[in-house]
């Protein structure tokens, strides 16, 4: 069941590139407008910052040592490293460093937010334009997605540059997932539509994984929603192609990610204050710091609640009076999804944090907001067409700006961790790790600073004839040639993970590790040695890139394969 969007408005109606050009304008001013505190106040200095700069930082100094694609993270730990790349979706930090490659690092986070809720925008154009047909309308919603409350608490409070770059593929998800259920009519074919929802699929997943457990519960709600409707199985087998292709092209990063997951300490993930039972709307826990920002995230989920049930409202009200043009059986599924991802926030649902594959380790429940405001924007721009346009869009102009003022106030504001982070890597002192990233058997706090590359322990710890020479220090490989006049071991700048292999003159050692931390000891005999210690493919890495490179293959094949017609 299927049908075209209203006619364009006749007032004022722009197509073509001319109107993609109104909309990067429209979504690049209103980003703007979002950094404009970060002129005067510095940078906004939210919960992740300095983890996202830290990541920047290493990965583009490994493209200088040649390395593409990074996985071992050289300057955690005070440079004992971690396999935070392993775990950690790469397109954020591959952006970040990327920009900072091109431009001071202490640009990047506003570079960062400027480039990535201009896209934003234009993503929510494209799904307005299509979805409502009027064009003032779409670039209404343009500005709206870009400056919504939820990307505003993550921008000044929270500084999740990973989630905020994810979110920018939700209203083209969207917008490909109708299309995969019937409700709107497209010249494209139907695997077309499934290589481009997999795509975009992947690109959640491979920009930050809470989002990508997220937009894999809410499309597969959306596909139900829609076969129950329509009485069809086709939106769920339609979907779950999609999904399955999806996760196939993000395979190289997600199948090492969950095998690799038994060497490391990932419960660090869900430490206290980390829990969702500790994050739904308005919990009260015995850190009152944490209370406090979870108080405001719960404000502005209200917010965006109120205004999406309102708008919501406005515009049943309104379709109820509609007899053609429009989709009926479109927009519950849609309001569906946004109920959902509200709910999701509330306590009651603490079971199904429990029971559902995965959801746990997003970790907090007010994350539901990055699906709610797909939905709060797709409302409130459907609201708004009419003789209330401008009236409605100044009045929600003062909703955000007074929005945004507030967090301005309440947010911390550095201009120095950057500057830090650089000053601490450029030193080679390195700087502090993960708790669900370190490996196992490690405990970071116990890590000590400002170490060598190679240093003797032990009872030969003070032999004053030894020497130790760093021949290659990469952030996979390590170089080191010791000359000691007794046996002795020598203990790297290096914790221990399966994908590290040490040898000492050619030949494979079997090393042991410092008590209170991971560290890898390396005995040594009299007289000179080499010890090579190199970051090597593991088999679950091998497997996830060729998962995905037969993905890639697949998706190809339905997006550009000619489809023989019947006469």
């Amino acid at each position: 069941m299927s049908a075209t969007p209203p006619a364009p408005e006749s007032n004022w109606s722009v197509e073509g590139p001319r109107a993609w050009l109104y909309a990067a304008a429209v979504s690049s001013l209103t980003s703007l407008a979002i950094l404009i505190p970060f002129f005067w106040l510095g940078t906004a200095s939210g919960h992740d910052i300095q983890f996202h700069i830290q990541s920047w930082i290493d990965a583009a100094g490994q493209w200088k040592e040649g390395i593409l694609y990074p996985r071992w993270t050289a300057w955690a730990n005070y440079g004992f490293g971690e396999p935070r790349f392993v775990f950690y979706p790469p397109l954020s930090w591959m952006l970040g460093a990327a920009l900072g490659s091109l431009f001071p690092w202490t640009w990047i986070p506003g570079l960062f937010v400027l480039l990535v809720q201009t896209c934003a925008g234009l993503s929510a154009f494209a799904l307005l334009r299509r979805l409502l047909g009027q064009f003032r309308v779409a670039i209404f919603g343009a500005a709206l997605f870009a400056a919504n409350p939820y990307a505003l608490l993550v921008i000044y409070m929270r500084s999740d540059f990973a989630e905020l770059l994810a979110m920018i593929f939700f209203p083209l998800l969207m917008l490909v997932a109708l299309r995969l259920c019937g409700y709107l009519e497209e010249h494209r074919s139907l695997r077309s539509s499934l290589s481009e929802f997999a795509v975009l699929f992947a690109a959640v997943w491979l920009s930050n994984a809470p989002a990508g457990v997220l937009a894999s519960y809410s499309f597969a709600l959306l596909f139900t929603s829609a076969a129950l409707t329509e009485r069809s199985w086709r939106p769920v087998l339609n979907g779950g192609a999609a999904i399955a292709l999806g996760l196939g092209l993000a395979s190289f990063y997600l199948i090492p990610a969950a095998y690799e997951q038994s060497w490391v300490n990932i419960a660090g993930a869900l430490t206290n204050g980390l829990t969702p039972a500790e994050n739904f709307l308005f919990a009260h826990t015995k850190d009152a710091e944490h209370d406090s920002f979870n108080h405001i995230a719960s404000y502005v989920a209200l917010l965006l609640i109120a205004v999406t049930s309102v708008a919501g409202a406005i515009y049943f009200r309104r379709l109820a009076r509609q007899q053609k043009g429009v989709n009926r059986d479109l927009w519950p599924s849609v309001f569906a999804l946004g109920a959902a991802a509200a709910v999701m926030m509330l306590p009651l649902t603490n079971i199904l944090w429990t029971l559902l594959p995965k959801l746990r380790f997003v970790q907090f429940p007010w994350r539901w907001m990055g699906v709610l405001a797909v939905v709060f924007v797709i409302f409130t721009s459907a609201a708004v067409a009419g003789r209330m346009f401008v009236p409605v869009c100044m009045v929600m102009a003062l909703v955000l700006a007074s929005t945004g003022s507030y967090l301005v106030k309440h947010t911390w504001w550095d201009s120095d961790d950057v500057n830090s982070v650089k000053e601490a890597v450029d030193s080679k002192a390195g700087f502090e790790g993960t708790d669900e990233y370190d490996p196992l058997e490690d405990d970071h706090t116990d890590v000590p600073q400002n170490q060598p590359e190679a240093k003797l322990v032990g009872p030969m710890e003070s032999d004053a004839m030894a020497t130790l020479r760093v021949l290659r220090r990469t952030a996979e490989d390590r170089i080191i040639v010791a000359k000691t006049t007794q046996p002795s071991v020598v203990r790297l700048r290096l914790l221990h993970h399966p994908a590290w292999t040490v040898t000492l003159n050619g030949k494979p050692v079997k090393t042991s590790r410092t008590i209170s931390y991971n560290a890898i000891l390396v005995p040594l005999p009299a007289g000179e040695s080499r010890i090579e210690a190199h970051f090597t493919r593991t088999s679950d890495r091998t497997i996830g890139g060729i998962t995905s490179i037969l993905a890639i293959g697949a998706a190809c094949l339905l997006a550009w394969y000619p489809v023989r017609k019947s006469a």
